[in-house]
Formats: structure tokens, C-alpha cells, sequence
């Protein structure tokens, strides 16, 4: 919603340093009720089930080879280390390789990135777009390298990205 249109005798009179934090106030509220309505929203434990794995889940998965995990981190973060097996889809990318993600239902799909703020960002323009097998993994990489678990040099086990 925008509030610019109001002319200044329909706001309250306040004074300048006033006006400023309550535009500001007001700009944060606007920019951030749509993330805080999505969170509240995956506090529900039925749907935040069908969302997030575990990182034991998801290690597990991995390890099995019927699922696919794409990493969502971007480049730098992959030369830090991956998981092995993963393939390499950056965020950036993920609109122009979005084919490269199987939509089969029977496919289970998982994506992972640093702490599972953009792998989570990328189910939801994934589920968006018809994708119902795509769920992200909770704790991302971080929680993986906290752990102690093994990760290799991204070209010697992942799918490397594309050429733009």
C-alpha cells in the first residue's frame, strides 16, 4: 500500500524528526508484513513439515542417490566445500536453469543453501511454478560443515553450473 498520495492536511501534524520515524516505522511495516505473514504462516506444523527435511534426513537422502539435492549457494560459497553428490544451481541462476529441476512428483528434489534462507525463498517460487516434490533442507550447509560432515571440492562430485 502507499501512503504518498495522502496530502499533508490528511496526516497528522507531527514534527519533522517525528514524521521521519513514522515514515520510516511505516516503510519497515510495508516492506516487512509480507515476510513476517509468510513465517507465521510456516509456524504451522503441518505445513512446515511438507516444506523443510532435516539435515540427518537430507545427508541420508543424499547418501541413498534417489534424491537430487541442488546446492543454491553461489560460487564463492561452493568453492568453500559441498556435499558430495550435490549439484550446483546458484539462486541467480535458478530462473534461466529451472528446467534442470525434475517437476515428477515421484522425484524427490531437495535444495539446500547456507542456513536455508535462500533454498526456502527458492521452494516458494519453485512451488509457484507447479513444483510439489521440492522441500529445502533446515540448517543448510552451515549446520553440515558445524557438524563435522565431509565436503569435497565442487568439481570433483557436483554438476557444474552452466555457461550464461
Amino acid at each position: 500500500m502507499n501512503f504518498k498520495h495522502l496530502s499533508a492536511a490528511a496526516q497528522p501534524r507531527q514534527s519533522a524528526p517525528n514524521r521521519r520515524a513514522a515514515a520510516t516505522g511505516l516503510a519497515a511495516w510495508v516492506t516487512l508484513f509480507p515476510l513476517a505473514t509468510a513465517m507465521l504462516a510456516g509456524c504451522d506444523k503441518a505445513g512446515a513439515s511438507t516444506d523443510a527435511v532435516s539435515l540427518d534426513d537430507a545427508r541420508k537422502a543424499l547418501a541413498e542417490g534417489k534424491t537430487l539435492v541442488f546446492d543454491v549457494r553461489e560460487p564463492d560459497e561452493h568453492a568453500t566445500g559441498v556435499a558430495a553428490g550435490v549439484r550446483l544451481l546458484p539462486m541467480k541462476q535458478l530462473a534461466r536453469r529451472v528446467a534442470e529441476i525434475p517437476k515428477d512428483p515421484a522425484q524427490p528434489v531437495l535444495l539446500i543453501c547456507r542456513t536455508q534462507n535462500r533454498s526456502s525463498a527458492s521452494l516458494k517460487v519453485l512451488r509457484e511454478q507447479g513444483y510439489t516434490n521440492v522441500r529445502y533442507v533446515e540448517g543448510g550447509m552451515s549446520e553440515w560443515a558445524g557438524r563435522g560432515w565431509p565436503m569435497v571440492k565442487p568439481a570433483a562430485t557436483a554438476v557444474p553450473a552452466t555457461k550464461p
